[in-house]
């Protein structure tokens, strides 16, 4: 749900970028999502070349040319993103004969660190004389925790307003960007638990690769520039990731596992292009198919919406774990929470097309994010803090189809013959410190 607006990471600045991939939104217990069908297109610029096959010439990747024009966009989505500044809460807390423990605030990063905030939620849980526990919400952070707490033995029940297909995480651009929206107000303590979370949830996501039915799988990116990257002073994650490359631990700091592409050596209209392998998400198939793995291992939901924490002290379990997300701000008193909402814009699949790309025409144009899935090319780009609406931006709309359109157009066509790329497995597995300033 993985960022738009005008909040840019070191990264992005060093690409001349202006905008982050959508964020991974996790769902609050009180807001809905909007799903945009009737906005009729709006004209735009023509197409690019349609894709096509191309020949691996002079040692460039033989890519096919994404096929983005406004006669192909089939959805608009909007989601909003739970940020807080000091970071995700993840901490116990006692009221009367309950005990709830939080679990919620990822702001961009919930796909992310969902496994491992799952895995300590359950080990604080282990400490409970119960073995019954109530799960608050259905998406990423919610299903996996239910499934941590299965794995050691607990008896869950999901209590949410809306299940997968119909969850903010539903709407998000997903991937493992485990900094995306990093904060400005962190505590030895929080970035402990971060550096665990980040780990175990890489660990669980890699066991998850190709496995059938997830959507989790290994994903070409390309980072188009005309900055050459070998000439930006300070090479080191933390010079090159900001503020953000510490978080991560220093013996998983090695330069990223990727291959700097000049002139002549892509086909994209910059300069020069970043390859590097990503772990990609498909967040409709990863969530229907948690879903179905917490209700084989005798998981229960009921549909129901909290208003007030009385309603949620009504609840028959003694162990409450709240994923409410931007819902906290009423239940739980959490003024420091707000959302940073995102919006995405899908056109009809192209299973040919099999890696992502980011980059702008110059420095003056907009920036894109282009991502293939399954249920279409996700095109992206908006990070608007503090807006609560859930309404589609037409202008955002516009922005970012128009700048896909002119990207794909300047793109080098693809010849008809030859083979088409495949986004291969990475060479070597990158570690967790080579996903420091990725955005989702």
């Amino acid at each position: 749900m993985s960022g738009f607006g005008s909040n840019q990471v070191d990264r992005r600045a060093f690409l001349a970028a202006g905008g982050v991939a959508l964020a991974n939104a996790a769902l609050s217990g009180c807001m809905p999502r909007r799903i945009a069908t009737a906005v009729p297109p709006a004209p735009g610029p023509a197409p690019g070349p349609a894709a096509g096959i191309s020949d691996t010439v002079g040692g460039a990747p033989s890519l096919a040319v994404p096929r983005i024009s406004w006669d192909r966009v089939i959805r608009t989505t909007v989601g909003l993103r739970p940020h807080r500044e000091s970071g995700f809460v993840l901490r116990a807390e006692k009221f009367d004969d309950k005990t709830v423990i939080h679990d919620y605030g990822f702001g961009g990063a919930g796909m992310s660190l969902a496994w491992g905030c799952g895995a300590m939620v359950a080990d604080i849980a282990l400490d409970q004389a119960t073995r019954r526990a109530a799960v608050l919400g259905c998406g990423s952070p919610r299903l996996t925790a239910a499934r941590q707490l299965q794995r050691r033995g607990f008896e869950v029940t999901i209590y949410a307003m809306a299940i997968p297909p119909d969850t903010t995480s539903n709407m998000s651009w997903a991937g493992f960007t485990p900094t995306s929206g990093l904060v400005t107000r962190r505590t030895p303590e929080w970035d402990a638990q971060f550096r665990r979370a980040a780990e175990i949830s890489y660990r669980e996501l890699q066991l998850l690769v190709d496995h059938p039915g997830y959507g989790v799988y290994w994903i070409d990116s390309y980072a188009a520039t005309d900055i050459d990257p070998r000439s930006v002073t300070g090479n080191s994650i933390r010079d090159r990731y900001g503020e953000g490359g510490d978080l991560l631990p220093q013996p998983l700091w090695p330069e990223r596992n990727e291959e700097i592409l000049g002139p002549g050596d892509h086909p994209f209209p910059t300069k020069y292009a970043i390859r590097s392998p990503s772990l990609g998400i498909e967040p409709n198939l990863y969530l229907d198919r948690l879903l179905r793995d917490f209700m084989i291992f005798g998981g229960k939901i009921v549909i129901r919406k909290f208003d007030t924490l009385r309603d949620l002290m009504s609840l028959p379990e003694s162990l409450l774990v709240n994923c409410t997300g931007l819902g906290s701000k009423t239940l739980f008193n959490d003024n420091e929470i707000e959302p940073i909402k995102g919006q995405l814009t899908l056109c009809v699949p192209q299973p040919e097309l099999n890696y992502r790309v980011s980059g702008r025409l110059s420095k003056d144009a907009a920036f894109t994010d282009i991502n293939p899935r399954s249920d279409g090319i996700v095109v992206g780009n908006m990070r608007d803090r503090g807006n609560w609406s859930l309404e589609p931006n037409l202008e955002v709309r516009q922005q970012n189809m128009d700048a896909a359109i002119q990207f794909c157009a300047a793109m080098r066509p693809a010849l008809r013959r030859g083979q088409l790329t495949k986004s291969s497995r990475p060479s070597r597995a990158p570690s967790l410190g080579e996903f420091s300033g990725a955005e989702s």
